[in-house]
């Protein structure tokens, strides 16, 4: 599992290999992820600024303790705040930023799907059958998002290990929810939904988490995801490929895990 994690990592870092090889292509990408993330920073700042404020209402049942236990509930509310809150944003940031960017990242998938061996033919349906689908798979990504991070608040208010605790769940949880959606292109590209999405990710779960707890990492670096937006696309790409029974990504993955 420990090794199977580390080459889902490394799926990502291929993925930043992309830009020295397809630098146009994957500048493109960062032009969305710019745009978005201009507007999630502000958002953000606003957030860390008004923690405090926001704690101090969260946490009515602390009025009448004693300091120092007022205080330390407090301040871990405020950061527990923050963490959900930067959860949140990476989940939505991911998603607005796939809806803005759809053309660009688009092209980006075709072409790791031809540079890997062949893409899949067009989807049946056209494009508003293919819109409905994938609207519907960002509210339920929503909703499962907002349930994550609300649990994750809840085990930041226990004073000093649920501030380590929290982080560590948003970061397990996160990879997860983001190696969902940046699969997207290669799997609904070949008619599978959501559940199909899980059940064959799940299968390869340390892969998987490996893949999305590097990519939710580097997005919390400052102009990180402008830079590994494009690149994680690439990377859930070939995830991708290696997930879908059958495929020849999948086989070749197979026996490399019976070599000796």
């Amino acid at each position: 599992m420990v090794s199977e994690f580390f080459a889902g990592v490394g799926v990502f870092f291929r993925g930043l290999g992309a830009w020295a090889s397809r630098p146009r292509l994957m500048l493109l990408g960062a032009i969305p992820a710019l745009i978005v993330g201009a507007v999630y920073l502000a958002a953000l700042v606003v957030l860390a600024v008004n923690s405090p404020a926001l704690a101090d209402w969260a946490t009515p049942f602390a009025d009448g303790w004693d300091e120092p236990w007022r205080s330390i509930t407090r301040v871990s509310a405020a950061v527990a705040l923050v963490a959900a809150g930067v959860l949140l944003v990476v989940f939505t940031y991911t998603a607005l930023t796939l809806a803005v960017g759809d053309p660009f990242y688009e092209r980006i998938w075709r072409d790791t799907e031809e540079r890997e061996g062949g893409t899949p033919p067009e989807p049946a349906g056209g494009f508003w059958r293919l819109l409905a689908r994938g609207l519907a798979t960002a509210l339920r990504m929503l909703l499962l998002s907002a349930a994550i991070a609300l649990g994750l608040f809840v085990v930041g208010l226990i004073p000093f290990v649920g501030t380590v605790a929290s982080a560590v769940l948003a970061a397990a949880f996160g990879g997860w929810v983001l190696a969902l959606e940046l699969t997207g292109f290669a799997f609904d590209s070949r008619g599978f939904r959501l559940r199909d999405r899980r059940r064959m990710l799940g299968a390869r779960r340390a892969r998987t988490l490996g893949f999305g707890v590097a990519v939710y990492l580097v997005f919390l670096i400052p102009l990180g995801a402008v830079f590994a937006m494009p690149a994680a696309v690439v990377g859930a790409t070939r995830l991708a490929r290696t997930a879908i029974p059958g495929s020849a990504a999948t086989t070749a993955n197979d026996e490399a895990g019976r070599r000796p």
